[in-house]
């Protein structure tokens, strides 16, 4: 069965001495489950495994009952343990509890190691921020990458613009109306139902997932918010639009890239680029156009700038860096990458007509910054979205 290196590194930490809970948090469906199960199975460790997705009525009860399950394991074992609760953020006001039961086997020197693992992001950063500080790692499990799909599922380049980094829906390639039907009710559906909805309140979930379908047909273009609104059938004002867009975000599915810019001003007041965290979902939306994505110059130029946007985006997760895009009159540069003091602006030659040369005058404000031209001789797309280059260097 396929490693994601997320599995190395949860081998890695469980085979240390117990310091920290690990969280393990990511989109809907990209194998977080399995990464535990194949990391705990590789270190050949004592441990109990349980989900808040099975159990009839979830509660602080259920947990702390589990927990004394775990305890019970080690004590009979005389091994350390781990303790893996999945779909944690099921449990309301899970992380008092948590913590609770961490600083009691911490006192009382018990060697029981804890994965939790979570699909909401908005749930699992509250209880996190609430109660948890400094008891806690977080491993990210994004989208798989093309490097991923090209090696499990011989995925070529047009597959993974098309089809995308869910590894569950790769088994229905073959059949593309049935491939949509699985995204929209296995992934799209309940991430916009149940990770946003009913985590904090919306008073207009019609608009939601109304961007939410804009925002991925519009993946890789700049729409300022008065645009938004006009296209939007039930129509918000702006702070109402860039709320929701920040919960999309949050849910791992959508964002507004922000132009960038040394002045965080500017930054804040800018329209937002969209970007889809993964190309399934601009092909998803797309309906019965769907088939005809890949054929036409412009819209293909913008699944590829998407899937380079969505790559860039997992990295910047694991990696530590923002994202933002740039244009200053008719120059345009498509990602603006920073960390620290270290600038990366990524051209994309993706088929699709449009101004060249933005790096160039890019360079010319910013002559400290690393310049990429993805789809030239110097750096092909499919070597870039292998991970062949490293981003700052």
């Amino acid at each position: 069965m396929f490693e994601r290196k997320l599995v190395n590194q949860l081998e890695k930490r469980l085979l240390e001495k117990r310091n920290f809970i690990q969280i393990v948090i990511g989109p809907r469906q990209t194998g977080k489950t399995t990464a535990v199960v194949q990391a705990i199975k590789n270190v050949k460790t004592p441990n109990y495994y349980v989900s808040a997705d099975d159990a009839i009525l979830t509660s602080k009860e259920w947990l702390n009952n589990e927990w004394m399950q775990a305890r019970l394991l080690q004590k009979r074992t005389s091994k350390d343990t781990i303790l893996v609760v999945d779909e944690i953020q099921k449990i309301s006001d899970w992380s008092s509890l948590i913590k609770q039961l961490w600083d009691e086997d911490t006192h009382n020197n018990i060697p029981l190691k804890v994965i939790l693992t979570g699909s909401s992001a908005l749930l699992l950063q509250k209880g996190l921020s609430e109660s948890l500080m400094g008891r806690f790692e977080v491993l990210y499990s994004p989208h798989w990458n093309f490097k991923e799909c090209k090696e499990a599922f011989e995925y070529n380049l047009n597959d993974f613009l098309f089809f995308g980094g869910y590894p569950g829906a790769a088994v229905l390639k073959n059949d593309k109306e049935r491939w949509a039907r699985y995204i929209g009710t296995s992934i799209v559906e309940p991430t916009i139902s149940q990770d946003v909805l009913m985590m904090e309140e919306v008073r207009k979930p019609a608009l939601l997932k109304s961007l939410f379908k804009l925002g991925s047909i519009y993946s890789a273009q700049e729409l300022s918010y008065t645009k938004i609104i006009g296209q939007l059938q039930e129509a918000g004002n702006t702070v109402t639009i860039a709320h929701y867009l920040d919960l999309l975000e949050k849910a791992n599915v959508l964002c507004g890239l922000q132009k960038f810019s040394l002045n965080k001003i500017k930054i804040k007041q800018s329209s937002p680029r969209f970007m889809v965290f993964d190309t399934s979902l601009v092909t998803y939306s797309a309906g019965a156009d769907r088939n005809r994505l890949l054929e036409l110059s412009d819209s293909r130029g913008h699944l590829v700038e998407s899937a380079v946007g969505a790559y860039l985006l997992a990295r910047s997760k694991e990696e530590g860096f923002d994202v933002f895009w740039w244009r200053e009159r008719e120059h345009e540069v498509d990602f603006v990458l920073q960390k620290y003091n270290k600038i990366t602006a990524i051209e994309v030659k993706s088929g699709r007509l449009k101004r060249s040369g933005g790096s160039i005058q890019f360079k010319k404000l910013y002559p400290q910054s690393l310049n990429f031209i993805i789809g030239s001789a110097n750096c092909e797309l499919e070597e870039f979205l292998l991970g062949q280059y490293d981003l700052f260097t």
